[in-house]
């Protein structure tokens, strides 16, 4: 199962967080979200389909995250949980931990946005760069 978030780029982007990585439909954004990669996002948590919720809620589930940026990409890999109440309805936050909150779409990912390549993020730091967040689950 695969589903495509597409997010727009901000001035404020960082990505700098060492245990996190965040997309959000807001469409303001402080330096100090460092861990957020975009903003103006398509979907949230609260906005994915049950069908994907329901995998994600399985802590067997593995999920592959492409950030898509123009020609470059990042991937990441994590894991379901079933804490997973997946009804934020701005955010998606993917963690390092197993920490879980209604933000929380991912645990026990192998990275954060501070590993999101610097190449990436100047090209998101002009709000005019359009990017896609896809989630990917066996």
């Amino acid at each position: 199962m695969r589903y495509e978030i597409e997010f727009s780029g901000h001035e404020n982007i960082r990505s700098n967080h060492q245990k996190t990585i965040e997309i959000t439909k807001e469409s303001h954004l402080t330096p100090r979200g460092d861990c957020i990669v975009g903003v103006n996002a398509s979907s949230s948590c609260a906005d994915l389909p049950d069908e994907l919720k329901n995998k994600l809620k399985n802590s067997d589930t593995k999920v592959c995250f492409i950030i898509r940026v123009g020609a470059d990409e990042f991937t990441l890999e994590g894991k379901g949980h079933p804490d997973l109440v997946l009804s934020h309805t701005q955010d998606i936050v993917l963690r390092k931990s197993d920490f879980t909150c209604p933000r929380t779409l991912s645990v026990k990912c192998d990275k954060a946005s501070d590993m999101v390549p610097r190449k990436m993020v100047s090209q998101l730091q002009n709000p005019k760069t359009k990017g896609s967040f896809i989630i990917v689950v066996d």
